[in-house]
């Protein structure tokens, strides 16, 4: 009955803030960047939120009951992406007043880089993201309650949908703040129970392999090789965080720079927590329950099992607001980029209230397609969820060159980058496809197959290097645009507060000693 009414209380604060922010929605500036009036703290939380969603509860704790702490490398490598974003790629997002990075793609370069980023973001969020969301939920609600996955995930995507489209971006921001404090209370009520069921560190380390515990792993290793952990993640990484609509939006709804930037380091310390609150519990959960943990099941055995009445409430509670988070992102997400990157295109003369009412409807027929897509989801077995994971991987590295060479050199060109995007794009695309046709089908590929097996994050270092030297190289072979001002960065006029460079060293000094501390 308590858990009952944890769950009723949690939905009606989440339903009451985003109908209070659909009160205030005037402009298309007010729906989709939340009328460029949000603080520091609740941009933070928010990015932190978004970020985490039901799939890394499930995802990251079924990673650690099968392998250890290695997987934390996304998460400490986010932290470095986070500062990125801060220090280079923000002025310029905030100084170009976009909407979104299609558009500042355009600005930079042209309309085909706009127009390709647009299309594979689109595509990546509707059948990607909210395929990994709706699966890791359909785990957690059968594992936890024994729901029917469609009722469960029907339900959730109409809640998530309703708020987004009555308050768009500022309803979707508020309710992260709400949702981001939840669900890391909910977590670390959960690692320090879990920590006190096995005798804390030290008993955890006695009924676990050593490599557990190791955050950097040999070269050969076929998941975790260092050169792919370090630099791949890192290259992955600032694609995800610096250049992808879903996370870059909420700092463009910044009151100001300081706010973006203050934000975004915000989130950078909160995610030294996830190795320690999501990865964390499934070694637990391995260390309780040796022989029946398996992997996605890790956090939901413990949260149904280690958990009393109550406190079970608060912690599914904290997974249902990290995945309806996230969900919302993506739902909002998409309304921006179709509103502003297609229908505004081929509409330039459209008023402030059509550009919003397009953003809703597109909010509303994401959630219909959502909601189609979800009988297909039970055909989705663990391996397919990793693929899922994997695809957006194998797309970001060429993405990741065009923006930082686009951003660091004014010398890059138009054609540069929209023939990177392409090749840099279909490398990714067919190695997918290899893992695939390997993996899924168990098909012989012949010499294709060491290719298969090759680490994906090592493949994401070697399709960078050579996209940057595919930029430099037909940049160096093409005319460079010269209405570029303010879109690359300068020798001269770059600020920094004192406070958010002490912010900066002391963040990164502590995640390079936990690495350290862990290798």
């Amino acid at each position: 009955m308590l858990d009952t009414v944890i769950l009723v209380a949690y939905f009606a604060i989440v339903f009451a803030i985003g109908f209070y922010h659909s009160r205030k929605e005037r402009t298309a500036r007010d729906y989709f960047l939340a009328g460029e009036n949000v603080g520091w703290v609740a941009i933070g939380l928010s990015l932190f939120a978004t970020n985490i969603s039901s799939e890394h509860f499930i995802g990251l704790a079924g990673s650690g009951a099968t392998s250890g702490l290695a997987v934390g490398c996304y998460e400490w490598s986010a932290s470095f992406c986070l500062f990125i974003l801060g220090w280079l790629f923000v002025p310029f997002y905030l100084k170009s007043k976009v909407y979104t990075m299609p558009e500042f793609l355009e600005r930079r370069f042209g309309p085909g880089c706009r127009w390709y980023l647009t299309i594979v973001s689109l595509l990546a969020y509707v059948f990607t993201k909210i395929s990994v969301h709706l699966f890791a939920g359909a785990i957690l609600m059968r594992e936890v309650f024994g729901w029917d996955y469609v009722t469960s995930s029907v339900l959730l995507v109409l809640a998530t949908g309703i708020y987004t489209i009555t308050g768009g971006l500022a309803a979707v921001i508020y309710t992260d703040l709400f949702q981001a404090v939840l669900l890391i209370l909910g977590a670390i009520v959960l690692t320090v129970l879990g920590l006190d069921k096995v005798g804390g560190f030290e008993g955890l380390r006695a009924t676990l392999p050593l490599d557990f515990f190791h955050m950097i792993k040999p070269n050969d290793d076929p998941v975790y090789p260092w050169v792919g952990t370090i630099f791949g993640s890192l290259i992955l990484g600032i694609w995800y965080w610096c250049t992808d609509q879903v996370i870059v939006q909420k700092t463009l709804s910044a009151k100001s720079l300081t706010d973006a930037r203050k934000g975004t380091f915000l989130c950078a310390a909160l995610k030294i927590l996830p190795v320690f609150i999501l990865v964390l519990p499934g070694l637990i959960a391995k260390s309780i329950w040796p022989t029946e943990v398996t992997g996605d099941n890790a956090f939901p055995m413990l949260v149904k099992r280690l958990l009393p009445p109550g406190v079970s409430g608060l912690v599914v509670a904290a997974l249902l607001a990290a995945l309806m988070s996230a969900m919302s992102s993506v739902l909002n997400s998409c309304s921006t980029l179709v509103t502003m990157d297609i229908y505004q295109k081929i509409r330039p003369k459209a008023s402030e209230s059509q550009l919003v009412l397009v953003g809703r409807v597109v909010t509303g027929v994401v959630v219909v397609l959502s909601i189609a897509w979800i009988p297909f989801i039970k055909y989705l077995s663990n391996e397919m969820y990793q693929y899922l994971q994997s695809v957006q991987a194998y797309v970001g590295a060429p993405i990741t060159a065009v923006f930082l060479t686009g951003v660091l050199w004014k010398g890059a060109t138009e054609r540069a980058a929209f023939t990177t995007l392409i090749v840099g794009g279909t490398a990714g695309a067919l190695r997918f496809l290899l893992d695939i046709l390997r993996n899924a089908f168990h098909l012989d590929l012949g010499p294709l197959n060491a290719v298969a097996a090759y680490s994906f994050l090592n493949f994401s270092v070697i399709v960078f290097l050579a996209c940057v030297a595919m930029m430099v190289g037909l940049s160096r072979a093409s005319e460079v645009r010269r209405d570029i001002d303010g879109l690359t960065l300068q020798r001269s006029g770059f600020q920094f507060a004192t406070g958010d460079l002490a912010w900066t060293g002391l963040v990164g000094c502590t995640i390079v000693g936990l690495w350290i501390h862990f290798a």
